[in-house]
């Protein structure tokens, strides 16, 4: 009797291994789906398992799905499905329940980032306003229970996006090198650069202008150039009494446009491979790298952002929130607004140097160019690691930009951080500037004056992936792409990737989301309309890849949810409110005068060559009409 016991048990085991009718499995299944938007369903099942169709029921509503097999993936993938109603769907086969979707409202989605960033703007509460973004999308995906948003909103996205590798990352390194400005700060270093430096930039437009050209000259990375330049110039403008505001908007301005147009980044590799991904889908042999290069002339943004504030730092004028703030510096000593709340606590007594401590401008020189060459080594070799040595057939210079295109970005900074730290407490022991206990309370001192802001930084990728699970950036395509015309595909781009970037707080996941859309669209609108020459199309082609990436990085410029933007006032010391409402006036106009003098003459076949000139023509003119000077006091 035991053995057929025994026997049962194992054909029961055994069952679903020679079973013909196993139950297909939905892959890629998201978080929530949103209605009015088009869905393809793609299934794991054995090709002679399957009968090639299954129906989505909802109610009293039915619809049927037909799939076909692709042989390369394995899979089973359906024809586009649109849901019109709301609220719990089944995905059903001859053999019962395959998954249960949950859809919501396609206006839902756009309500988690809306609700941080109004409660940030209006609050001023940044991380407050974050943590209710969260709530509200983890509530939503839940079936609207905010018991399971509080709950799951803490765990499946604060907790998962602090524990991301990537992300883990950037805060060891943040913090790391936080620790490290705290030990050069204690023992003189950063002082003795104010000094050094106030005799050869001893005014307030040569203060900005050695702000501005700091930021050029750190182009391989946004995050690098963003901590670097802010925390090293931040005690010299403070000296020259130029708001935190307006160091942030120089920091901001110089980081993310400088790193998306440079010929060799940590962004070129990314960017890189989305275009090239998406021409091969085209079936266009284009090389993507050349197809880059060709795009740059036509990233105005970028580019303009970059003129605009050196002619607002050359000129020394400024205009709107921007010019209250530097007149307030000027006339009141006042480098930060009464209620501002800074990101980091840079005047902590632990980490202000004692009278008569050496203010020797080479022990935080030496430590700063440590993290910038160790940065710079430490891409080539991950890099190289990755691609092996220049083929014969390829250019030095694509060579070079690939090989950093291909670094491990999170791991080098980290490398560099923990070094420049090393070199810095090398160099004060050796001095006896400071002993080892109190060096390693300067170290400390340094990371925790931007706790606070690394808390933001994790609650801001928490929201970036409740923006992704709700779909908010399908939501923004789907409400826009029925405006879509060949000529003005690279002006709705850039709108539409400034939208989405603003919503999201991420540039790359903006760039990740519409490139392989934009792409074909530009590719197709012009060739079916007969008007448009070759060379035109071409232009449609190169402005609307550059709109795409130059709206990701206007949305992020102006977002209080972006992680370079927080991170800008991090560095400069800036309230982070205060930086986003000065900066965004000056974001505005620089996109607007883009789009007027940019992509809409580029959609209509206008060269790259003479917007530039328009577009810098106009900037240079707002600023110096606009613009008024904080130095001169007012009647």
């Amino acid at each position: 009797m035991l053995h057929r016991v025994y026997l049962f048990l194992i054909a029961l085991l055994l069952f679903p291994l020679f079973s013909t009718g196993a139950t297909p499995k939905l892959v890629d299944q998201s978080k929530v789906y949103i209605t009015e938007s088009s869905y393809t369903f793609k299934i794991k099942a054995a090709r002679d398992d399957f009968s090639g169709s299954l129906f989505l029921t909802h109610e009293d509503r039915r619809l049927s799905l037909s799939f076909s097999y692709d042989s390369v993936s394995g899979l089973w993938q359906s024809t586009k499905s649109t849901f019109e109603q709301a609220g719990s769907w089944q995905l059903s086969g001859a053999n019962g329940p395959i998954a249960e979707l949950w859809v919501i409202p396609g206006w839902l989605s756009i309500l988690p980032p809306l609700i941080a960033i109004l409660l940030a703007l209006i609050f001023r509460q940044v991380l407050l306003a974050l943590f209710a973004g969260v709530f509200t999308g983890a509530m939503i995906i839940h079936g609207y229970d905010p018991v399971s948003g509080f709950f799951l909103g803490v765990s499946d996205y604060i907790g998962v996006s602090a524990a991301n590798p990537d992300n883990f990352a950037i805060l060891v390194f943040s913090l790391t090198l936080g620790g490290m400005v705290g030990v050069i700060s204690r023992a003189g270093g950063t002082q003795g650069i104010v000094e050094t430096l106030s005799r050869y930039a001893s005014g307030y437009r040569r203060g900005q202008l050695a702000t501005w050209a700091m930021g050029i000259l750190i182009f391989f990375d946004d995050y690098a150039n963003t901590l670097i330049v802010g925390n090293t110039m931040r005690p010299f403008t403070d000296k020259l009494k130029i708001s935190r505001e307006k160091l942030a908007y120089l920091v901001d301005s110089t980081a993310a446009p400088i790193t998306t147009i440079a010929l060799i980044s940590t962004w070129i590799g990314y960017q890189i491979s989305l275009i090239g991904q998406a021409y091969g889908q085209l079936g266009l042999s284009d090389n993507a790298y050349l197809v880059f290069l060709q795009t740059i002339p036509y990233s105005f943004y970028p580019i303009m952002a970059l003129v605009f504030a050196f002619f607002i730092a050359i000129l020394g004028r400024d205009f709107g929130p921007m010019l209250a703030a530097e007149r307030r510096a000027q006339h009141q000593n006042k480098v930060l607004s009464d209620k501002a709340i800074p990101l980091a606590d840079v005047n902590a007594k632990e980490l202000l140097a004692e009278p008569g401590t050496p203010l020797r401008w080479y022990n935080a020189l030496l430590p700063i160019i440590t993290v910038i060459l160790t940065t710079i080594v430490g891409l080539w070799i991950t890099g190289y690691n990755k691609t092996g040595p220049r083929a014969v057939d390829d250019s030095l210079l694509h060579y070079i930009s690939t090989v950093f295109g291909a670094g491990d970005s999170f791991k080098v900074l980290l490398w560099s951080a923990f070094f420049g730290t090393f070199v810095a407490m090398i160099m004060i022991l050796s001095q006896k500037i400071l002993s080892l206990h109190e060096a390693l309370n300067a170290w400390v001192a340094g990371v925790k004056s931007l706790v606070l802001a690394a808390l933001i930084l994790v609650m801001a990728w928490s929201i970036g992936n409740v923006c992704n699970d709700v779909q908010t950036a399908n939501w923004v395509i789907n409400s826009t792409q029925s405006l879509l015309s060949a000529r003005w595909v690279p002006t709705i781009t850039f709108v539409i990737a400034g939208v989405i970037a603003f919503s999201t707080g991420s540039s790359w996941a903006t760039m990740a989301i519409l490139t392989p859309i934009v792409i074909p669209i530009a590719h197709q609108l012009p060739h079916a309309d007969a008007t448009i020459t070759a060379a035109h199309q071409q232009i449609i082609m190169l402005s609307s890849i550059a709109a795409v990436l130059a709206g990701s990085v206007f949305g992020d410029h102006c977002s209080p949810i972006s992680d370079t933007t927080i991170m800008s006032s991090m560095a400069s010391g800036s309230d982070h409110i205060d930086h986003v409402r000065t900066q965004m006036p000056y974001a505005l106009v620089v996109a607007t005068v883009a789009v007027l003098f940019g992509f809409i003459p580029a959609g209509f076949g206008l060269t790259s060559g003479v917007e530039i000139v328009l577009s810098a023509g106009a900037l240079f003119l707002i600023v110096r009409f606009a613009g008024k000077k904080s130095t001169e006091k007012v009647a």
